[in-house]
């Protein structure tokens, strides 16, 4: 994966003054005070309960060719999901369900708050400079879940009842079919736009005219192409969103 971080993507030419990227499972990193926890759990970490394959890699290109800002996570989603609200049920995996309240409370202390207080504080800046911020947070998901295959490459997912995030990614989906024919792209798959996530808690935060937010989905089995065949599909997300963001600096 760090030979793949390092790989040249095609430059984006648009402007991203309005774009934020996030990570929020960039890693299956624990940390030090909690390793004893998951001694055995090293394939665990590895699966996709542990992190999102691919979704830095991807999170790190797009924040690169767009030259926008970029936020990510290592701590692997076992420790605390950034992407679950306080008090979701799976906001921890059970070896931290099963410590202390102070302890999960300290970890949500040192890790999930500062993560979100940060993006969100990044949102409200880039509203106050340019009116509206197009947020991508990046995600990755297994093809094959509970024994059913998942046909897509890329899904995007986003809240309907916003029509600025509806027409993005219909316009993003349209560009892709054209310019990538090959990807199978869906939206709100695999899951919901509007399914409790960061994305869903900042729209709670900012109005539909100045808060888009997105979270692009790849299927963790185009990280088994070939390394050229890995950079083209992420090439491709690159040159569509592109095209897509020319439509809002126009």
């Amino acid at each position: 994966m760090q030979s793949e971080c390092a790989t040249q993507e095609q430059k984006a030419t648009s402007t991203a003054t309005s774009l934020m990227i996030t990570c929020e499972h960039g890693g299956n990193r624990v940390p030090a005070p909690y390793r004893h926890l998951f001694r055995s759990c090293s394939t665990l970490l590895e699966s996709h309960r542990g992190f999102d394959p691919g979704a830095l890699v991807m999170a790190t290109a797009l924040a690169r060719n767009f030259d926008a800002p970029l936020q990510t996570s290592t701590v692997s989603r076992l420790v605390v999901d950034l992407n679950r609200s306080i008090g979701h049920r799976n906001l921890h995996s059970d070896a931290i369900r099963a410590l202390p309240t102070a302890i999960r409370q300290e970890i949500v202390e040192h890790y999930y708050q500062p993560y979100r207080t940060q993006a969100e504080r990044q949102v409200a800046q880039g509203i106050a400079q340019r009116g509206r911020v197009i947020h991508i947070s990046c995600h990755s998901f297994t093809n094959n879940f509970n024994g059913m295959v998942r046909h897509a490459d890329i899904g995007l997912l986003y809240d309907p009842t916003r029509q600025g995030e509806s027409t993005l990614c219909a316009n993003w989906k349209s560009v892709l079919n054209l310019s990538a024919p090959d990807l199978k792209v869906r939206r709100n798959f695999p899951y919901e736009g509007r399914n409790d996530g960061f994305t869903a808690t900042l729209r709670k935060k900012f109005p539909s005219d100045n808060y888009l937010g997105i979270e692009l989905e790849l299927n963790q089995k185009n990280l088994l192409f070939p390394a050229k065949q890995w950079t083209v599909l992420r090439n491709s997300i690159i040159t569509s969103l592109d095209t897509v963001l020319r439509g809002y600096h126009s």
